[in-house]
């Protein structure tokens, strides 16, 4: 059994909306998955992409192989994952004015 990381469609005409599947390599585009991983959304503006890595790494450990737009995809959700924690770190709070001398 061959596996294959790649997306499914799920939405309408001319407003395409992607689910990112496990799947035998030969079953249908929008066939039965093994598991659901995440989503795509082309049309949105700003995150495009829900997907969990962990579970991708688990798939691929098990010799999954990721279509050609999937591994784009996931390079870059993991280089968005590693900048978001760097972006989310609180602000250093000010140091407090000194006391005025007497």
């Amino acid at each position: 059994m061959a596996l294959r990381i790649r997306l499914s469609r799920i939405g309408s005409t001319h407003q395409p909306h992607y689910r990112i599947v496990v799947a035998e390599i030969r079953s249908r585009r929008d066939g039965d998955a093994v598991e659901t991983l995440g989503t795509y959304d082309p049309r949105t503006k700003g995150p495009q992409v829900k997907i969990r890595l962990d579970r991708v790494d688990y798939w691929i450990g098990k010799g999954a192989k990721p279509s050609d737009t999937l591994h784009s995809i996931i390079k870059r959700a993991r280089r968005d994952e590693t900048s978001a924690p760097a972006a989310k770190e609180p602000a250093a709070a000010p140091a407090p004015a000194p006391a005025p001398a007497s």
